[in-house]
């Protein structure tokens, strides 16, 4: 069984940098799809990034290509999420995912297996 422990959230001003971390417990780690999502009050969970553990690719949604970076360590099973720049419109719950799929579309929330609880991200302007 995996089982995923976010940490990191906070409020913060815009413009200022936060990272948000999900450490990943179970008996695989390095051939996880890990994921970033994030749900704001009374919308969809949005897709952020998705990272392959097989060839370390990363994909980012538009929104946060250039300012947000994911990152993992795999010894220490544990994957980041290094947001910069941050704007009042990434006000949300960030979730952590984790997908043991080999195929499918890593941007949609059904492609994964495993979630975190979530954890709080507030931007002020």
């Amino acid at each position: 069984q995996v089982q995923l422990v976010e940490s990191g959230g906070g409020l913060v001003q815009a413009g200022d940098s936060l990272t948000l971390s999900c450490v990943v417990s179970g008996p695989v780690f390095r051939s996880l799809i890990m994921g970033w999502f994030r749900q704001a009050p009374g919308q969809e969970r949005e897709f952020v990034v998705a990272n392959s553990g097989s060839d370390g690719s990363a994909y980012y949604a538009e929104s946060v290509k250039g300012r947000f970076t994911i990152s993992r360590n795999n010894a220490k099973k544990t994957v980041y999420l290094q947001m910069n720049n941050l704007r009042p419109e990434d006000t949300a719950v960030y979730y952590c995912a984790a997908s043991s799929r080999s195929s499918g579309n890593v941007a949609t929330p059904s492609h994964y297996n495993y979630w975190g609880q979530g954890t709080q991200v507030t931007v002020s302007s």
